[in-house]
């Protein structure tokens, strides 16, 4: 998907968003955070959420749940770790900054994979997907909460009109379902088992991929 992001640039718009991300992304998002946390406290274990951010998501998982969040704005990530320590969250097991499209982690390493509106904000989304895939570990599922631009209509002109402007603030507007469903269809090892689009105007969906053992395909 050629658009005119690069990680620094991701990186430098979150940084500016920090101060206010809470006051002005928090409610908008809400509903979408609860769905993804209560999607992944169904498998709980180990929890990586990719595009942490200020951490507005940590305190509502189940203590049982260990947590590691890892974001490419280190000013979102203090937030992060000021949340942590006020609220005393133990399951906390880091956080660190990191690019959703090189994650440093071995294979296989998490229970579940959670990325709330982080795809549609990298510069490579079909490479973030990959790695998601690649830290989950069969049995496991990434969790994504992500914008779905319109098809067709004056709501898609307006988003690809958008685009420029957004792109630089650090997200895109116009972001095709097909994406997800292109950059899974030739993989053996993940199955798409739930899209649900999210209130209040279903602009963003709830997109949940299985993982299986390479071996045995998606069957």
């Amino acid at each position: 998907m050629a658009l005119p992001m690069s990680t620094d640039g991701v990186a430098q718009a979150y940084g500016r968003w920090a101060p206010v991300y809470d006051l002005v992304f928090g409610p908008v998002f809400r509903q979408g955070r609860s769905a993804a946390i209560r999607a992944a406290e169904r498998l709980g274990g180990r929890i990586l959420e990719v595009g942490v951010g200020t951490g507005i998501s940590l305190p509502g998982y189940s203590p049982s749940s260990s947590l590691y969040g890892v974001d490419i704005s280190e000013p979102m990530l203090v937030k992060a770790r000021q949340r942590v320590r006020k609220l005393g969250l133990a399951n906390v097991e880091a956080i660190a900054v990191m690019d959703a499209e090189a994650l440093d982690f071995p294979d296989a390493s998490f229970d579940v994979v959670v990325a709330q509106y982080v795809v549609s904000a990298v510069p490579n989304p079909e490479r973030a997907l990959d790695e998601f895939a690649r830290v989950v570990k069969p049995g496991g599922e990434i969790i994504i909460t992500t914008r779905v631009g319109a098809e067709a209509g004056i709501r898609k002109t307006i988003e690809k009109g958008l685009m420029p402007v957004t792109s630089r603030l650090g997200f895109r507007t116009d972001f095709p379902f097909e994406l997800y469903t292109d950059w899974a269809k030739d993989r053996r090892d993940v199955t798409l088992v739930e899209k649900r689009a999210l209130p209040p105007l279903g602009h963003f969906s709830l997109v949940r991929y299985a993982k299986h053992d390479a071996t045995q395909g998606n069957a």
